[in-house]
Formats: structure tokens, sequence, C-alpha cells
């Protein structure tokens, strides 16, 4: 099953937060439903993609790939036919992507530039989502699209500091500074949801000093992202 299911408990957080605050920006409308759907089989397609490119052994993820590209197929023809302009929201998509192709042939997956490049387009789906929901407030879509960009941003400091840069003192006052300053900046565009800021930035200074585990790291940062989900219902509408 590890050629099927990616290993980063991280990434469901970043598949499914920026999606859902999509939907709470617009409503909840029935093609959210394939459209997510379809989210999900992209992003288990990229990943034996992905796997492919770093070891240059396709045939050992033949499979996966056919499987989820069978599945992906029909739903992709679907949704651009019931809502064409969805095409024009895939083209931000591709140069992203093209940076996390890059890492992976160079087997450099863990720089913080494709951290960033996947994070970005991970949170783009807020713009699909927020326009098949018929929102109103592009504004509000845009800053959930910050809030969620500078959220993740913050975490892939976080988690760097708790495993590969585990005892890199910079580092963790990086990621500390870093978190610093989304709170700070919270106060001018997230006034409301101070509180789980500073939450973050406890966490990103208390957290590594703890020795907790990669896969640990990875299971409590889905409860991370459900409390700022939980916070932005509460007190960002």
């Amino acid at each position: 099953m590890r050629k099927y299911i990616p290993n980063q408990h991280g990434a469901w957080a970043m598949l499914i937060l920026p999606f859902l605050f999509g939907v709470a920006a617009s409503g909840g409308q029935w093609i959210h439903i394939p459209l997510f759907a379809c989210w999900l089989l992209i992003y288990l397609f990229s990943f034996p993609l992905l796997q492919g490119v770093k070891s240059g052994k396709f045939k050992r993820y033949e499979k996966p790939l056919k499987v989820y590209g069978v599945l992906l197929v029909p739903l992709v023809i679907y949704l651009v036919i019931a809502e064409p302009v969805l095409l024009w929201f895939v083209l931000p998509l591709l140069p992203l992507f093209a940076v996390n192709l890059y890492y992976a042939k160079t087997k450099n997956e863990r720089a913080l530039l494709n951290d960033i490049s996947a994070i970005v387009a991970f949170c783009l789906i807020i713009y699909p989502v927020f326009y098949v929901g018929q929102g109103e407030s592009w504004r509000t879509a845009t800053e959930l699209f910050l809030l969620a960009v500078l959220y993740f941003v913050g975490t892939a400091f976080y988690v760097k500091t708790v495993i590969r840069e585990r005892n890199n003192i910079t580092f963790y006052y990086g990621s500390v500074g870093y978190h610093l300053l989304f709170a700070a900046a919270g106060l001018f565009i997230f006034p409301s949801l101070l509180v789980p800021l500073l939450i973050l930035l406890i966490r990103a200074a208390i957290v590594p000093k703890t020795g907790i585990s990669a896969k640990h790291t990875g299971m409590i940062e889905i409860g991370f992202s459900l409390m700022l989900y939980v916070s932005v219902l509460g007190l960002y509408f």
C-alpha cells in the first residue's frame, strides 16, 4: 500500500483545510463533492508520479498511476463540462508542480522551496472551491488563502525543527521568529484569530524541545489544523 497511499500525515491537512476554507467562504454546493473527489485523486496520482520521477522506476508505480488515472479522467471530464472556467484555475498550478518535479528528479524533496511550492499549490484550491460555491466576497477568499499559506509555511519551518533541523538552533529561532511575525500580522489581518495564532507560536517554541517523533508530529498537526478551521468558522464568519 506504500505505493498507493502517501505516508506524509501532515500533507492530508494541506489537502483538506484549504478546501474547507473555500467551502466556508462560499457555502456548500453539491458540486463540491465531485470537486473534492477530483482534488483527492489528483493528490493520490501525483504521489506515485513524483516517486517514479525520483527513482526512475516508473514500472514500480505503474499500477497506482493506472488506478488513479482511470478514476480521475471521468471526474475531470465531468467537472470541465459542468464548469469550464475551472480550467483557468489549473494554470497557476502547472509551474508550481514543475518545481515539485524538479526537486523530485534531483532527489531534494525536503528543500524549503519545494515545500513552499507545494503549499501554495494546495492552498490555491480555495479559489475554484469558492467559485463553484458561488461565493460573493473574493476578498474573504483571498484572506483565507493568505491565512492557509502563512500557516502551512510556518508548519514547514516548525516540522523541520522537529526532524531534519532538530539540532539547528538558528533554524529553531527562525521558526519561532516566523510564528511571532505571523501572530503580529494577525493583529491587523486576522484579529479575531489571535488566540489560535498565539497557540501556534507556543507550539513552535515548545514542541521541538520535547523530542517528539516525526510520525506523531504529523498526527498532532492534523489537530492544529482542525483548531484553525474551527476558529475560522467560529470567529471569522
